[in-house]
């Protein structure tokens, strides 16, 4: 097994069409289907379910896909590492996040990273903490900031950054607007706003609400803070949100919440492997590292603690 079969493996498998992981590659369509067909008789399995349109991944090629992706990530981080010897930093990172995070200024750090290292390509991804987190896993990205989850997650590792209080969110005229603090339980019978079940802070709010016995009734549920944001100005609904959207441009009104609870964000990191040379030099910029005692660690999948970042 060669590196350029994992390499042209991992191509077919992302663009799920032979002719365009041939030009992603940047070699003949011929070459590229003559590699894939070698590495599947050598590993005895089919990797992929061909049809005129598309290719799928079998079970055995997704099985592949994650093991290929770290191989490949590791001879990166070989090549980083003798190149970081003699003062180069190149390849690519690639970053996932969250809209909002508070706790990091993102495009002021990678702005700061790209000018003390203009040989690597920054990739970046936004989108919500399970998605981020699986793509962190199998190393479609180098690392990402997300909400943590409670538990575990296999084959990730969490280093706490911040843990922020959540606070109601409710329209410019709705009667605890100008509360000095509100309980959990003087929102029961309200119409809320909220992300996607499956979103990491929607579970924390769902989470808390139950343990303070209040049966609640999500209306609106969206995967964008400003649609959050607007919703709840125009009274549609209330919301329980991180204390970072307060600095948001919006009409609404924050309350805090007594006795509230917290939403934690956290660095994800492939477990059972070392993070890039460029991975662990943004992870070392002032401003991204973790502050302790401010968030709990999160088991990774061995069960044990992972350390603050940085």
């Amino acid at each position: 097994m060669e590196l350029r079969q994992l390499e042209y493996f991992v191509a077919v498998a992302e663009e799920r069409h032979f002719t365009r992981a041939a030009e992603r590659m940047h070699v003949a369509q011929s070459g590229l289907s003559t590699s894939i067909r070698s590495l599947e008789r050598e590993l005895g399995a089919s990797l992929f379910v061909r049809n005129t349109r598309s290719v799928e991944l079998t079970n055995e090629g997704r099985a592949l896909l994650t093991q290929a992706r770290h191989a490949l990530a590791n001879v990166a981080a070989a090549k980083d590492a003798v190149a970081a010897v003699r003062g180069l930093l190149r390849g690519t990172l690639a970053v996932g996040t969250l809209q909002c995070l508070g706790a990091v200024d993102l495009p002021a750090t990678l702005a700061r990273f790209h000018a003390a290292h203009p040989g690597v390509e920054i990739r970046l991804r936004q989108g919500g903490s399970p998605d981020l987190i699986e793509r962190v896993r199998t190393g479609d990205l180098d690392l990402a900031f997300v909400s943590a989850p409670a538990s575990a997650v296999p084959g990730v590792a969490l280093a706490p950054i911040r843990a922020e209080a959540l606070v109601l969110a409710c329209g410019p005229t709705h009667p605890l607007r100008d509360r000095s603090g509100v309980d959990l339980r003087d929102l029961s019978g309200e119409t809320f706003v909220d992300f996607s079940p499956g979103w990491i802070s929607r579970d924390a709010v769902d989470q808390a609400m139950a343990a303070a016995g209040v049966e609640r009734r999500v209306a609106f549920e969206v995967n964008d803070v400003h649609w959050l944001l607007d919703l709840v100005s125009h009274g549609l609904g209330v919301a329980v949100v991180p204390q970072i959207f307060t600095t948001k441009r919006t009409a609404a009104r924050f309350v805090p919440i007594t006795d509230p609870p917290h939403w934690h964000l956290a660095v994800a990191t492939a477990s059972g492997r070392h993070p890039s040379t460029a991975a662990t030099a943004l992870l070392s910029l002032d401003g991204i590292r973790a502050t302790p005692g401010t968030a709990p660690a999160v088991p990774d999948a061995s069960g044990l603690c992972s350390p603050p970042a940085g």
